[in-house]
């Protein structure tokens, strides 16, 4: 994808003609650089990986390994660990453990765990701290239920998608209930099936995947909502049941086009910018048979369905739901063109100081010339 630029010529009095970029634009471009993990049940394998986070103290990986009930941690080279959970319903245990984000205020790392219908809340070590909330269960038609997708905001406030009830549950620092987002529907500011959610660290802005909708919906920071795209299709700017969803520092979208097994990346309008990856050849496993692909594939870009997203640093790490990893992918051409103004500030106050030093320069000339001529005149 080509950048695209907009020139405007600006005539100085001086004589200069200067160019001056004149648009905003970026030309983004994903690239595969590593797996984590593989599939089964052993240590440090995944099966069902759904969320996906770092921790930017210790560039660690955290992954919720769905399928065998914990989260996997693994260093920044994608080597294992440690394990956090066991499987059941008591403290510190998963039944299907989701999304999970680190709290930027404390450092406390907050899990979905779906099918108990609660967060649970570890300390940065992965030691059980406390659970609380509560999530709508079962619908007719839908696999998942509970908790979907969770985020943070600067405040330290924690969204957390109501996969079931179709609507954003918001606490506070102290895990209380302060406010819900959406209702729902099909209109804009409904959901059915929201899933992945981000809250942008710039705008404050939230994206959330709205699974069965097929699109994403972006609300202000008060909950607004602001507008949404996309639609049912394999086309790009279409998805087949978006799961995952993440913002970059300049509020570029990336979604984790679950049944079409791609990851799309659009800017904060929601213009496609790019997509990677490809379906695997194998469907997706059945309900009665283990959750991976037969065959699989795991050549770099194939996925058997994309699931969480987590962006971080220049990288998107991308959950292959049915091939047991976490495909890392090397974000490239994120920065923004400058805006008009500010190029054409600094395309003038670079004029500005040329033209001083241009009047400087001759009036430095003119002074030795009259002193030259002065020395003349002394000598005749």
């Amino acid at each position: 994808m080509g950048l695209i630029k907009k020139l405007s010529i600006t005539i100085a009095s001086a004589g200069f003609i200067i160019l001056a970029t004149g648009a905003q634009a970026k030309s983004v471009t994903l690239t595969y650089e590593r797996s984590i993990g593989s599939p089964g049940i052993g240590t440090g394998q995944l099966l069902v990986p759904q969320g996906i986070t770092v921790d930017d103290t210790t560039g660690n990986v955290y992954v919720s390994d769905g399928g065998n009930d914990r989260v996997q941690v693994y260093n920044s080279e994608g080597n294992y660990i440690k394990t956090i959970g066991s499987s059941g319903s008591g403290p510190g245990q998963f039944d299907e453990p989701a999304d999970l984000k680190f709290n930027p205020l404390n450092g406390n790392l907050y899990v979905g765990d779906v099918f108990n219908s609660r967060i649970n809340v570890f300390d940065s070590q992965g030691n059980y701290i406390k659970s609380f909330a509560k999530f709508g269960g079962p619908v007719e038609g839908r696999i998942f239920y509970g908790p979907g997708g969770l985020s943070f905001d600067k405040s330290g406030n924690l969204y957390v998608t109501d996969f079931s009830n179709d609507y954003i549950q918001v606490f506070d620092q102290n895990d209380n209930l302060i406010r819900t987002i959406g209702s729902n529907g099909t209109g804009l500011g409904q959901f059915v099936g929201p899933a992945g959610i981000s809250v942008s660290p710039t705008s404050g802005n939230i994206f959330v995947a709205d699974q069965y909708n097929n699109r994403i919906q972006i609300f202000d920071p008060q909950g607004n909502p602001l507008f949404a795209f996309g639609s049912p299709g394999t086309g790009f700017g279409q998805f087949n049941q978006p799961i995952g969803v993440e913002v970059d520092e300049y509020d570029n979208i990336y979604v984790a086009d679950s049944i079409n097994s791609r990851v799309q990346v659009f800017d904060k309008d929601g213009k496609f910018l790019t997509a990677f990856g490809k379906p695997a050849a194998a469907p997706p496993p059945g309900q009665d048979g283990l959750p991976i692909g037969n065959p699989l594939d795991l050549t770099p870009g194939t996925f058997n369905w994309t699931a969480g997203a987590h962006y971080d640093n220049g990288k998107l790490y991308a959950g292959d739901f049915f091939q047991g990893r976490i495909q890392v992918l090397k974000v490239e051409g994120r920065a923004k063109v400058p805006e008009p103004s500010s190029t054409l500030g600094l395309t003038l106050l670079g004029l500005t100081a040329a033209g001083i030093k241009l009047r400087k320069r001759n009036q430095r000339k003119a002074l030795i010339s009259s002193l030259e001529k002065q020395l003349e005149k002394t000598c005749v």
